[in-house]
């Protein structure tokens, strides 16, 4: 066995939340790419369509399933139509989340609420559910998608309750990775910085200064960027680490 084929997951079975575009999509082909069958959850049925068609593509089984995450009975449906479609789910990714500027004493309740729902309580209602099976398989990889923004304070927007959902996301990857560290569930994240998707107006003069010249590589990431850290965590390539939070910012952070 080659270095390199520590990094294969031939034969996993994947899901991936919020795979249907920006970091989620690059996420479930990259996957594919390195050998694994890959189902995707979202709510879009035209975007689900074409993920699966990239995913299948690569020559691995593909599946989309339409379901709300914030909701325990979706979940539930989704992780058995995963499961028996595939026999199982081996890695879980919680990319799924939504990120939403404005003051803090601007938030309205709903909003607030909002964003903890899908970035937080979906993460929680998806990672409970699936690590059910994957104790009774013998264990399994969770990789969560949190923030830079959970260490520092994006400026020049105000976006306090994304930044506490992403600091709960990797204080929660260690507390699971602690729990089920017994069961052979190993449990890490992601920390991206600043990466051109539709849901981050990367391109925006206003922000330049602060979000990418501020950076010591003066310059946003692409998805592509971000996925084969994904594949590393997945893969027995990780395999003594949990409880990690992989921060992927172009140095953001070290100023």
């Amino acid at each position: 066995m080659t270095v390199l084929d520590s990094f294969a997951l031939d034969g996993r079975r994947v899901l991936v939340t919020g795979g249907n575009r920006g970091l989620g999509r690059a996420f479930a082909v990259a996957l594919a790419e390195a050998g694994a069958d890959v189902a995707i959850a979202a709510r879009d049925e035209a975007l689900n369509a074409r993920a699966v068609d990239e995913i299948a593509a690569r020559g691995r089984r593909a599946l989309a399933v339409q379901a709300d995450i914030t909701v325990r009975a979706d979940v539930t449906r989704m992780v058995a139509e995963v499961t028996e479609s595939f026999g199982g789910i081996d890695v879980l990714v919680n990319n799924a989340g939504i990120a939403i500027h404005r003051p803090a004493l601007e938030v309205p309740d709903e909003e607030w609420q909002q964003v903890l729902d899908l970035n937080l309580t979906a993460l929680w209602n998806t990672s409970t559910a699936v690590a059910r099976g994957m104790i009774d398989a013998g264990g399994g990889v969770i990789v969560n998608v949190g923030s830079m923004s959970a260490q520092i304070v994006n400026r020049p927007q105000w976006q306090a309750s994304y930044n506490a959902s992403k600091a709960a996301v990797h204080h929660l990857t260690r507390s699971l990775a602690a729990e089920w560290a017994p069961h052979n569930i190993r449990v890490n994240a992601i920390a991206p910085g600043y990466v051109k998707t539709e849901m981050a107006p990367v391109d925006r003069p206003e922000f330049r200064q602060n979000w990418i010249l501020d950076a010591p590589l003066q310059r946003y990431a692409t998805p592509e960027e971000i996925a084969p850290s994904v594949v590393y965590l997945a893969s027995p390539a990780s395999s003594f680490m949990t409880g990690s939070v992989l921060l992927i910012d172009g140095g953001y952070s070290v100023y």
